[in-house]
Formats: structure tokens, sequence, C-alpha cells
């Protein structure tokens, strides 16, 4: 279930952009002006808005830390923001003057990228604020761009409908035609996907464009072989153009706004539609998840931006928990304790802990003496709390096991495979999965939506003898 908990209406025009930290929510619009507000009761921070644009303001977008916030405009510049005081830290002009319609940093907060109306493409060194390198696209205006988790590459779309990837020294290594109308965003998950044969790694890729599609991708990327973009399927629901789309942090769910103005949320495993919201009166321009945190924020031309909460049962819920166990905790940033302080319910900490730059190997280390001699937290109770909570974590950790190779685990159910079968696709499936997936009349297949040529199923008992070995050191 997802329930509407909020609604911004501070914005005097059309919202272009949303995006989020783990302690704030931004906003941007045709008023000229970028919005910041609290995740604790979402009330407006005391130096919003940021005023500076001359004109409208796209696009806006949070450094990994979320110290830094840029933001693009008509104006032809990305600003830089200090989201702690609202103070502007530096104005980015792209060399060309053109309207700059799309921001973004890398992951590692090494670069900025910022891509303009006229094709032009720059990064920008966060550190000097300077321009690093600089191209265009072949044709049309750069509306889009991600990067992928490990920073090494960025992919961008176009008005005329070409995704090109780019590697960090700014050398085309993939340039093609996905959408016929044109681009008009895409989104990359934070999890890579191991192709369970080599140390290359798939990162799963979402687009959408004027032609009311969403297809997603997967994207293979290695120094000695360059990058790889692979069409996996097309998602249907909306009967217009989609103007907005992206991922939950776990990339379980991907979300999307439109022209006819619905929200759609998808199950990315299988493609299934799991809400269409409907509450915005004008187009949807922009869509964002949290991270950490079952929040969604989505505004639209209405000049609104709606929140909504999910319940615990959603696919990406307990994403923490999973994340444990995929990254030690000895290993999260500052940000991801700031998450993970967030999930706890312990938001009141968030800027002590901000300002002590705690990151996960100090939050592993805290104690009574250290929460109140070094961190200042007056509040028993409070102590209390975050002790309880860090002992969790350490239990949490002593108690999770290696994790699942993702070739054991079923696409529709993601869970480990008892009867693993293949199917006509070519992929391996739970059986059972795959055939209440069948049962409900459907003929296509749930890795690639393309019409399945055959409903043979056939027992893959390699992968199950395989299944049957790795369980068998794990109970060693």
């Amino acid at each position: 279930m997802v329930t509407l908990i909020h609604t911004l209406s501070d914005h005097s025009d059309d919202v272009n952009y949303c995006a989020f930290s783990s302690s704030c929510l931004a906003t941007c619009s045709l008023d000229k002006t970028v919005r910041l507000y609290s995740l604790n009761d979402f009330t407006e921070l005391p130096f919003s808005p940021l005023r500076g644009h001359t004109y409208a303001v796209h696009c806006c977008c949070f450094s990994p830390s979320g110290h830094a916030l840029a933001s693009c405009s008509t104006d032809g510049t990305t600003m830089v923001w200090d989201t702690r005081d609202g103070r502007r830290l530096a104005v980015l002009e792209q060399p060309s003057g053109s309207p700059v319609r799309v921001c973004r940093f890398s992951p590692e907060s090494t670069y900025l990228v910022s891509g303009a109306a006229d094709g032009s493409v720059v990064l920008w060194n966060t550190q000097s604020l300077k321009l690093y390198r600089s191209g265009n696209v072949k044709d049309g205006s750069l509306v889009a761009c991600a990067f992928s988790p490990n920073g090494n590459f960025f992919v961008t779309g176009s008005s005329c409908g070409d995704l090109t990837i780019w590697d960090d020294k700014m050398r085309c290594l993939c340039n093609e035609k996905t959408h016929d109308l044109g681009v008009t965003c895409c989104d990359i998950s934070s999890q890579p996907i191991s192709d369970g044969e080599h140390e290359s790694r798939y990162f799963q890729m979402a687009s959408c464009g004027q032609d009311n599609q969403i297809k997603l991708w997967l994207i293979l990327f290695a120094d000695f072989l360059g990058a790889e973009l692979k069409y996996k399927y097309t998602l249907s629901g909306h009967s217009a153009p989609v103007l907005a789309c992206a991922f939950s942090y776990d990339g379980r769910m991907l979300v999307s706004g439109s022209v006819d103005k619905c929200v759609i949320i998808y199950e990315t495993s299988t493609g299934n539609i799991l809400h269409t919201l409907s509450q915005h009166t004008r187009y949807v321009t922009t869509c964002a998840f949290a991270p950490f945190v079952l929040l969604l924020a989505t505004g639209s031309m209405d000049k609104t931006v709606n929140i909504w909460q999910f319940d615990h049962e959603q696919p990406c819920s307990g994403n923490i928990i999973q994340n444990e166990s995929k990254m030690a905790v000895e290993n999260w940033s500052e940000e991801d304790v700031l998450a993970w302080l967030h999930a706890q319910g312990l938001t009141d900490l968030v800027g002590i802990f901000k300002m002590n730059n705690i990151d996960g190997k100090e939050l592993l280390n805290l104690t009574k003496e250290s929460l109140m001699n070094e961190l200042k937290i007056e509040s028993l109770g409070l102590r209390s709390k975050v002790l309880r909570k860090i002992e969790e974590l350490r239990m949490k950790m002593e108690s999770v096991s290696v994790a699942i190779p993702d070739e054991f685990l079923c696409p529709i159910t993601r869970e480990l495979m008892k009867e693993p079968v293949i199917a006509a696709d070519g992929y391996s499936y739970e059986k059972e999965a795959l055939e209440n997936w069948l049962s409900n009349k459907r003929r296509s297949s749930p890795m690639t939506n393309l019409p399945l040529p055959s409903l043979l199923l056939t027992p893959n008992r390699s992968l199950k003898v395989a299944i049957s070995r790795w369980l068998e050191t794990q109970q060693k």
C-alpha cells in the first residue's frame, strides 16, 4: 500500500524536478527557485528558497554527502549550493551559454556533469569547481543523465532518442538509438548485478521517452571491453509520453511519471505494475525515491510535490537490512550512517552525526561514554536507543551468511530455487513460480517481456546440483 502523507505547494509555477538526500528533499521550478525541505516533518528549511537563477530551473541534485546541491537553468548556468546554510558556492557557466537541462554528481563526488540544449556535456571538477572535460552528443538536446554506481561511466539521453555511454575521461563508449521520438529521462540502479561468470558487472538502467515507453536495459562495463548495452524488456502502462523514471534504492522497484497525469510503480524483476497513483491534476514531470527509507516524491505541472509512504510489505522494504549483508557496516560512508539513523527513527541525531562525520567504522565503535562526552547527546533515552540499535546491527552482521549467488535466485520471486527449469527464453526459473506466471494467461518471458515460442519447461539439473553443493558448503 502507498499512502499520500504530504503535499508541498510552495512553488508558483510548474515543478520540474525533485531529489532526495538522506535528510532533505530539494525541488525546483519554472518559478526560478530551488526549495529545500527537512525529511523530519517536511518543513521548509530557514534559508529556502534558493534564489539566483534568472530563468527556469530544470534540474537539481545532491552530492553523495548531501552537503552540496547543484541546480541548472535556462540561464546557461549550473549553480552549486551549500545545503547547510544555503550559501551559493559556485556559478558554473556552460561554455556555449546554452540552456542547461540536466546535472548530476558522480557517486564519489569527483565530478559534476551538466548537459545543455545544444547537446554539449561538461564534466566539472568538484574540488576546483573548474571545467575538466567537455563533449557533445551527435544530435539533439541533452535532457537526461545518470552515473553508474561505481562512477566509472555515465549515460546521457538526448531529444533525438539516443542513449550515449561515456567513461570518466569523456570518451564515448557506445551510442544507440533507443526512443524514436526522444529520450526524456534515464536512471541507473544503485545495485550492480553480477553476470555469474566473470568479474565484470552489469548495471540495470531504465530509460523513458516521448514514445510512451519505458525500457529496461543491462549495461556491461569493463576496461578491456568498453561498454555494451543490452535491451531487457519494455514496461507498459502509460498512455502518453513518459517524462520521468527512477529506481528505488535496492533496484527492486521503478517509478515513472507521465503526461497522462499518472504515476506508476513497477516491480523490476517481473515488470508487473504494483501501484498506479492519479492524484496529480497535470503532467507528472519528476519522481524520486528516497535513499533507504520508504518515501517517494512526485512533482507536477500542477505546481505541487506529493510525498508518498510505502507500507513495510513493499518489494523495497527492509533494504537497510539487505544492504547490511551486501556491504559491511564498517565500510559505510557518512551518508549511509545518516540514512540508517532515519530508518531507525533517530532523525533527531542526524545533525550531530553529520557534524562529527560519523562513518560506519566510527558508528560501530561508539560507546556510552563517547555518546555523552564527545557527541554531547544529553538525553539518556536517546543514548540508550542508539546503543541498542548499534548492538542489533552487530548481531545482524554476525548472523548474515554469505550472499546467495544471483544465478541461484529465481528472476520472478528473487528466492533460492529448489526446482529450477529452463524456459524457451533461455532463462532459468523456479518451476512453481513460472507455472503460476504462465497460468495467468501470460505467454511472454518474465525477463524479456517478449512472446515465448514454446511453453515447454526443461529441468535444469546442472543448476540444481550447483545449488545443492552451495547449500552444503553453507552448512559446514
